[in-house]
């Protein structure tokens, strides 16, 4: 028997996401739309994909632009999430009233995002009813600062070039993060992360484990 389109959805609603805009900028507009299918891909080179629905009005954009920036929402930012998500005279107009940075390609970065990774696009491909774009990262950040895979791409930024933040600072060479809450989204529904539990990942408690007792102070 055929899948039901509507048990699909509820089935993978149960895999927790977090929530992210993806943006361009197509001839000096700025666009954006709402994307849970979002996902990092390779390391060497630095890719991450994006998954667009066909019927999006802003799938030509990215198309035409051959740029896009992924920004990640933090806890109050559910208004966003739900204005580029609909097709409203706000978000195509108006951009959603949100004000924005640039990185290296010009996409918009959303003031007040946990974090984000500007891309150009470097591959395309089928995936039924949606188009999978593939990004290679030109820049990425949080806090306002962007680290950039190449000089030629501060040109245009208004952000705070991380690596010369550093340079002329005493700061630790670590990326600040804000304490920021993510939005999360599961079974439908918007949801905040409880601030009352955390456990460290495999990878962490890996290298505590094999590091020397004086080098884990």
């Amino acid at each position: 028997m055929a899948i039901e389109k509507d048990f699909f959805r509820q089935v993978m609603g149960h895999f927790t996401t977090g929530v992210t805009v993806a943006t361009t900028n197509s001839q000096g507009k700025p666009s954006g739309l709402t994307v849970s299918s979002f996902s990092s891909l390779s390391l060497i080179p630095p890719l991450v994909l994006i998954c667009v629905d066909r019927a999006s009005h802003t799938l030509p954009l990215f198309r035409g632009s051959k740029i896009f920036a992924v920004n990640f929402l933090a806890a109050k930012q559910v208004h966003l999430s739900r204005c580029f998500a609909m097709p409203s005279e706000d978000r195509f107009e108006y951009f959603c009233h949100t004000s924005y940075h640039v990185a290296a390609t010009g996409a918009p970065i959303i003031d007040e995002v946990l974090a984000f990774v500007d891309t150009r696009l470097v591959a395309e491909y089928p995936g039924g009813d949606h188009v999978i774009f593939v990004g290679e990262i030109e820049a990425m950040g949080t806090a306002g600062m962007a680290v950039f895979a190449s000089k030629d791409g501060i040109t245009r930024s208004t952000l705070i070039d991380y690596d010369e933040y550093t340079s002329n600072t005493s700061s630790d060479g670590i990326m600040p993060l804000d304490d920021i809450a993510p939005l999360a989204y599961y079974c439908g529904q918007y949801r905040h992360l409880t601030q009352h539990y955390s456990e460290p990942s495999l990878d962490e408690t890996y290298e505590r484990k094999e590091k020397p007792a004086e080098e884990r102070l």
